[in-house]
């Protein structure tokens, strides 16, 4: 089947630091023409599909470099098809997913396993991480830069045996992995002491606020400090994932390009929309890992990523069920869905702080493909895949349960209104999200790195 071609009009499109009212046309897949000012050669032919965006924005799909789709073995939770779904109507064209699945990704076996399900699955463009443990450095050896995004390292606990505490083993990983080492990074002996504090003062009734406390500033930077120790010791190519806290700020630089930087940064929605007093309306509802911290926190993180300190905004998207996460704080488990509405969060987080949405564009779209290598996506460039998304800032559109596409059937961000709606979503030309339809009878494809 030949890939319907489309004529794009009066877009107001934004991509590369600038913004211009045009037309673009897609062919065969991928982006064939952009037209300031308008299409000139005369009427479109008979093989276009014309839609007029009529102002609204045009800018390139964006691409998540953080995601937990749960499958195989926790698929109660989530699904790849049911996440990428949720993905595409909030304008994520492309994700990494990442290996805390059951089993955990951490051979070469398993993660072929995932990249078979996306490809009959997926409606958005995928790739997945290759999971580190104490003893499988071969396997990630053997990984294949070119078609697997990274390598993830918890230097914090999580499910199953892929807590890396052993220094030996954390030292031949950055010395040995070519691929970019994605870290999350909280200090397991720190948590256990806050933990054990807090277990003194309020025993099995920890309330949720604590969690700032217990997952605290001191956790994050110590990890973060070892992780970046390591990093600058063996010139590893090191991505550090959902930053939490203004101390680990002072850790980055920003006074050379990206594309020049070995070690980058990423922030996540949820640390710049929630802060500590929200655990009284929300709970266990803003539960992760790391934890939601102060107002103060949350501040300095909007002007680390302002000023070029943090090179990423991702969603470490990480669904439970309803009655998972209505459990005391012991047993409650980390994480949220955010894929859905990560794009229209942030269009709100702009108008409301004076972000300009070229820099948005850049955080959420360029600075990925770029921090990751990604081949040909991530920009509005002819010969590019087509990957756009269309979205009517100002459209105000409330987050209810109703509109939810996660399989969870839950959000946080649920009773808020959002400043902005996605209209149209494309991967690889097609237009797979209409306006609250979707067109699944093509897949996304796994995404190739430049290595």
């Amino acid at each position: 089947m030949k890939h319907i071609s489309y004529l794009l009009k009066n877009g107001m499109i934004i991509n590369e630091g600038s913004r211009f009212q045009g037309d673009l046309i897609i062919s065969g897949g991928v982006i064939d023409g952009i037209f300031p000012g308008g299409y000139q050669d005369g009427e479109p032919g008979q093989y276009f599909r014309v839609i007029d965006l009529k102002g609204s924005i045009l800018m390139p799909g964006v691409i998540d470099d953080q995601v937990h789709f749960r499958e195989p073995g926790l698929t109660h939770k989530a699904e790849i098809y049911s996440e990428s779904r949720a993905a595409v109507a909030g304008g994520i064209t492309s994700y990494m997913e990442m290996p805390n699945t059951i089993p955990n990704t951490t051979t070469q076996d398993l993660l072929q396993k995932k990249f078979d399900i996306a490809a009959e699955r997926s409606l958005a463009n995928y790739s997945f991480y290759i999971g580190a443990t104490n003893d499988n450095l071969d396997e990630l050896r053997a990984t294949d830069p070119v078609n697997v995004c990274g390598v993830k390292v918890f230097m914090g606990a999580s499910t199953g045996n892929m807590l890396v505490d052993n220094p030996t083993t954390l030292e031949n990983i950055f010395r040995q992995v070519s691929l970019p080492v994605a870290v999350h990074c909280e200090d397991e002996t720190t948590i256990k002491s806050n933990l054990d504090a807090a277990k003194k003062i309020y025993g099995d009734h920890i309330p949720m606020f604590m969690h700032a406390t217990i997952r605290s500033h001191e956790a994050c930077e110590r990890s973060s400090r070892t992780a970046i120790g390591l990093a600058e010791k063996f010139d590893t190519r090191l991505h550090l994932l959902h930053l939490s806290t203004a101390n680990e700020i002072r850790l980055l630089n920003n006074d050379i390009p990206l594309h020049s930087k070995r070690i980058t940064a990423e922030v996540c929605v949820h640390h710049l929309w929630f802060h500590i007093d929200d655990y009284a309306q929300k709970g266990s509802h803003i539960k992760w890992n790391p934890s939601i911290k102060y107002d103060n926190d949350r501040k300095a993180l909007m002007e680390a990523l302002m000023e070029g300190f943090i090179d990423v905004v991702a969603t470490d998207h990480a669904p439970h069920t309803l009655e998972e996460k209505n459990m005391s704080y012991a047993e409650c488990p980390s994480g949220a869905p955010m894929v859905q509405h990560a794009l229209p969060a942030m269009f709100t987080l702009a108008a409301k702080h004076n972000i300009p949405l070229e820099k948005l564009v850049e955080l959420m779209c360029h600075n990925p493909a770029i921090c990751f290598n990604v081949k040909n996506r991530g920009f509005i460039r002819e010969g590019y895949a087509a990957d756009l998304v269309v979205v009517a800032p100002g459209k105000q559109k409330p987050v209810t349960r109703e509109s939810l596409y996660y399989k969870c059937g839950w959000s946080p961000l649920e009773d808020y209104a959002l400043e902005a709606a996605v209209e149209y979503t494309f991967v690889n030309g097609h237009l797979v999200y209409d306006n609250g339809r979707f067109d699944e009878t093509k897949k996304g494809v796994a995404l190739q790195f430049s290595r």
